[in-house]
């Protein structure tokens, strides 16, 4: 195999971290994510007690200082990154100077790992100091006081100062404590249904390598990118069988695994063994109502169909 097959290159310089291949098309969950087309992708370290509301001039400037922005000639060279969906409204013209999507993570960049499998490599830095747990016994509870990260801001608390984000709420979208954040690219073109559910079988791997080495699923402010060259042999499917899919599952173990690792390698950090000893976490104890779905005669006539907030009622 070539170099230009499995070349998905990266560097880490001042707290950041670029994977780069020219013309990459990605797919984003994190902040200001959905589709891009874009030379780079990026992971960012924020720096202890870090808090910034301006994400997007936050982002291009810590690229520009690093020298892995836009201005460089080998991350878009005076090419801005083109973004299907708009900015977000709290974002500002910044994030439309980004050169690419970017994730936000309170791991050192140090605590990197790539590993690389077939057509596909993969990237994670993963620290657990703010896990998410899932209970399948819930004690029940409420979804009362729980307000988005844009309403309460972006206070994002780190591992060596813990309080300085308690007025964060658990839903926040920004980077926490730890963060696993997880970029995944492959040489391949794949399907835009394919796309799309490789971010679904990289999660998963995520997920299961989390469990096994963690007990826990996630944190509360987990991302992830995929990404594919539309110039390469296309990929109609991505599943957890298809050797694209296969290869993004080994490749996201194995770094997600080394990640946490080297993160954990000494006594600085500790990984918590339950939500009540972690730094900053949350556990789902609300429970859903179940309902079956509606018969054919209609979503008025089922008794079983539970009132929603958005009936009107």
């Amino acid at each position: 195999m070539s170099g230009r097959e499995f070349a998905y290159e990266a560097v880490r310089r001042d707290g950041v971290l670029r994977i780069r291949r020219p013309g990459t098309e990605w797919l984003s969950s994190g902040w200001n994510g959905g589709r891009w087309t874009s030379d780079c992708a990026y992971n960012l370290s924020v720096p202890d007690g870090w808090g910034q509301r301006d994400l997007g001039t936050y982002i291009v400037d810590r690229l520009d200082r690093a020298g892995v922005g836009v201005r460089e000639r080998d991350c878009g060279g005076g090419r801005f990154g083109e973004s299907e969906g708009k900015a977000n409204s709290d974002s500002g013209d910044a994030s439309r100077r980004l050169p690419g999507p970017a994730l936000l993570t309170g791991v050192d960049i140090d605590d990197a790992r790539g590993a690389r499998c077939g057509s596909v490599t993969a990237y994670a830095t993963a620290g657990i100091s703010n896990p998410a747990a899932l209970p399948m016994d819930p004690s029940g509870g409420s979804l009362s006081g729980r307000e988005s990260a844009t309403e309460l801001g972006s206070t994002v608390t780190t591992e060596e100062n813990p309080d300085a984000g308690a007025s964060t709420d658990a839903d926040s979208s920004e980077p926490g404590t730890g963060t696993v954040n997880v970029i995944v690219s492959t040489t391949r073109e794949l399907a835009p249904g394919a796309l799309t559910n490789l971010l679904a079988v990289a999660t998963e791997a995520k997920t299961a390598t989390l469990l096994a080495e963690t007990g826990f699923p996630g944190t509360t402010t987990d991302a992830v990118v995929v990404g594919h060259d539309p110039t390469g042999r296309r990929a109609e499917f991505s599943g957890s069988a298809t050797a694209v899919g296969a290869a993004t599952r080994a490749c996201v173990r194995e770094a997600v695994r080394a990640s946490l690792r080297a993160h954990y390698r000494d006594a600085e950090f500790t990984l918590p063994s339950s939500v009540e000893g972690a730094a900053y976490g949350v556990s789902t104890e609300v429970e859903a109502t179940v309902f079956r779905p509606a018969t054919g005669a209609g979503v008025g006539s089922d008794p079983e169909r539970p009132v929603s907030p958005d009936d009107g009622t």
